[in-house]
């Protein structure tokens, strides 16, 4: 039998997979009322297979919380957990609601004024502010807070609760030297500063009985300086299941964490060791989380023992059915996370409800797809995400759906999305719904630059023009020289850069081009090792030889900050990115000449000239729409959609096709 789909127990409840959706904020609910539409997104993900849903977080407290959170700190709010977990519950998954307080990663602006609390009054980098200490006699009352939640998630269905006590949230702002200064029986000592984590497990015991799961959530490593590490942190998870805990789900860092956690460029399973480590000193089962987003990924996980169930968000986002496609064969078929957060987190920034850049029905569970009354023959001109996604849709409304694609492959700027280093992922995205494609029966005619008489002459009913766009051509002199070429040709290898580089243009494209750049010449992961292992050289010079390429790179933007177009989750890791890789950033700088060995720049102290032997443009790019003037007056329905229409994201790429397609 697939080790995935092998039942285990947590306390005496069966669980029948190895499969754990880990809990997410969804921002789906309002005044932490239980909505219709999470309700429908967490069904359907137990209609996929998936072993244990937990949902979250629930609130204990309104001071530790927000509004856009599940309600669990009265008992008004039980029949919505009620409703929640009856809709995983029915499918034949087990619920969990994470319950969780912020502590001083509460934002004062949701809380009607009040000040957040916390263990010590220690300024917070996530909110900006500095919360309120708690007084001694506060905490047992938080703690009670903590169990009474408990109770209330076990009357309202719940098969099992999971206490957050990572992620820097409070918690773990007990536990942590940086965060607990306290000088009571709260804090100081690392028995001390257990204390609240250990009396939360025990309370919560004592009140919902020795044979209902409780779950943690916690951390193997803060990624904090002078923040909690491994052998601390296993220490607590021991302390924790004397307490009374059944089961580990092992996370990792804190929110103010200057490592990156969820993006794209960690490594997939990356963070799976940790649950390893754990594993070797607990007695009850081992969940590991974080980047995991592939079958072959997560039974090798099982195989090797360095968990016994395998955490998945995103990836069940992105493909709520992935746990049934395995059991049923079909794992060619699964639509993968690329942990691109356009989505999700960046929408939980935005305070939007989460969406899926791969799956354009996530979110949306409620608008079912109808089919159409009658049958049309549908063109999608353009195989980027946005033709492909158009072509999907339209297929699910029961059409005849023939892609055109003028390049011998799919996926159009997904493969130059694809190319930096750390973004490969993309690529699964452009196979992923390649597949899909050929599953459902859509004609592809790659390597076919379709004329609008074809189409006029084809019988097609309606046309969608997804084309994308082409670079921008810059007004600047001596754009023309050859030793200037465009970051569309650098990224797809069509042209090479010589040792000394500027990039041009400060938004996403020239970040990436800039980052590319400066990897060049660094060594691989492999060498990496090896050197390390046989101490064939320090940690510093391996240090530096994984971040000093052979290139002298430049990255100039007129505007104050470069990667503005990058979403908040993933912005701050590509500068950091930037800093380690040794490129240099010029901001509020003007190009005004190309010259033969290099660029001529205004900036605030004046002219100056920036030695380069390639200058690559990357100062983004415009709609390309050749067909749709020519099928004006065809008498075919035409849409265009994506960068055809307007320059977005990939995710705006593949959501407009997806609108389009259904709108046939």
């Amino acid at each position: 039998m697939d080790p995935l789909l092998q039942p285990i127990t947590i306390n005496k409840t069966e669980v029948r997979n190895r499969f754990y959706m880990t809990a997410m904020h969804l921002n789906m609910c309002q005044d932490y009322e239980v909505s219709d539409r999470i309700c429908a997104f967490y069904e359907e993900r137990a209609k996929g297979g998936t072993g244990m849903i937990c949902v979250g977080f629930v609130s204990v407290d309104p001071l530790g919380s927000m509004f856009t959170n599940i309600g669990a700190h009265d008992d008004k709010y039980i029949p919505g957990l009620a409703r929640l977990s009856g809709a995983i519950n029915k499918h034949g998954a087990r619920s969990c609601a994470q319950i969780n307080h912020q502590g001083r990663y509460a934002f004062s602006m949701f809380l009607k004024g009040e000040k957040p609390v916390a263990p010590s009054a220690i300024a917070s980098r996530l909110t900006g502010e500095t919360p309120r200490e708690l007084a001694a006699d506060e905490i047992p009352i938080i703690i009670d807070k903590y169990a009474q939640t408990a109770r209330r998630c076990k009357e309202g269905g719940f098969s099992a609760v999971e206490m957050l006590c990572g992620t820097g949230y409070l918690i773990s702002q007990f536990l942590s030297p940086l965060t607990n200064k306290r000088e009571d029986e709260w804090g100081g000592s690392e028995e001390n500063r257990m204390k609240f984590g250990v009396q939360v497990i025990e309370a919560t015991r004592k009140i919902c009985g020795p044979d209902y799961p409780i779950i943690v959530r916690m951390n193997g490593n803060d990624m904090m300086e002078g923040g909690m590490r491994g052998d601390e942190l296993r220490r607590f998870a021991k302390a924790l299941e004397a307490a009374g805990a059944d089961a580990f789900c092992i996370n990792v860092g804190w929110h103010e964490a200057r490592v990156p956690q969820i993006t794209m460029g960690v490594p997939r399973a990356n963070y799976a060791y940790l649950a390893r480590r754990m594993k070797e000193v607990l007695t009850v089962p081992v969940i590991a989380s974080h980047r995991i987003n592939d079958p072959d990924d997560a039974r090798e996980l099982l195989l090797t023992e360095y968990c016994d169930m395998i955490g998945m968000g995103r990836a069940l986002i992105a493909d709520p059915h992935l746990v049934n496609k395995i059991a049923e064969g079909r794992e060619d078929d699964i639509l993968h996370c690329v942990a691109c957060a356009q989505g999700c987190f960046d929408h939980v920034f935005q305070l939007r409800p989460v969406e899926c850049l791969c799956n354009p029905r996530a979110g949306h569970e409620l608008e079912p797809v109808e089919k159409a009354d009658k049958p049309r023959k549908v063109a999608v001109v353009g195989g980027g995400p946005a033709g492909m996604s158009a072509a999907l849709a339209a297929a699910d409304r029961g059409h005849d759906v023939t892609i055109f694609e003028k390049e011998d492959f799919l996926g159009g700027q997904i493969n130059l999305a694809a190319a930096p280093a750390g973004r490969e992922e993309f690529i699964m995205l452009a196979d992923d719904l390649e597949m899909k494609l050929i599953n459902a029966g859509i004609t592809i005619e790659i390597g076919h630059e379709v004329t609008a008489d074809e189409i006029k002459q084809g019988g097609f009913d309606a046309v969608v023009l997804a084309t994308g766009a082409v670079p921008l051509a810059p007004p600047i002199p001596g754009s023309d020289k050859p030793h200037v070429i465009q970051s569309w040709d650098y990224l797809s290898g069509q042209a090479h850069a010589g040792r000394r580089v500027v990039v041009v243009g400060g938004g996403a494209v020239g970040v990436e081009t800039a980052l590319t750049l400066a990897e060049e010449g660094t060594i691989n992961a492999d060498t990496a090792k090896f050197l390390l292992v046989n101490q064939a050289e320090t940690p510093e010079e391996i240090r530096y030889l994984c971040t000093h390429g052979t290139k002298d790179v430049t990255l100039v933007e007129m505007i104050g900050k470069v990667g503005k177009d990058i979403g908040k989750s993933t912005s701050w890791t590509m500068t950091l990115d930037l800093g380690r890789l040794g490129v240099k950033v010029l901001t509020k700088t003007k190009v005004l000449e190309i010259l033969d060995d290099g660029v001529k720049v205004e900036t605030a102290d004046g002219v100056k000239t920036l030695p380069a032997d390639t200058i690559v443009l990357a100062i983004g790019s415009r709609p390309y729409n050749p067909l749709e003037a020519a099928l004006a007056d065809s008498g075919i329905q035409v849409v265009t959609v994506g960068d055809a229409r307007k320059i977005g994201l990939a995710f705006d790429a593949v959501h407009s096709g997806h609108k389009a397609g259904l709108s046939l």
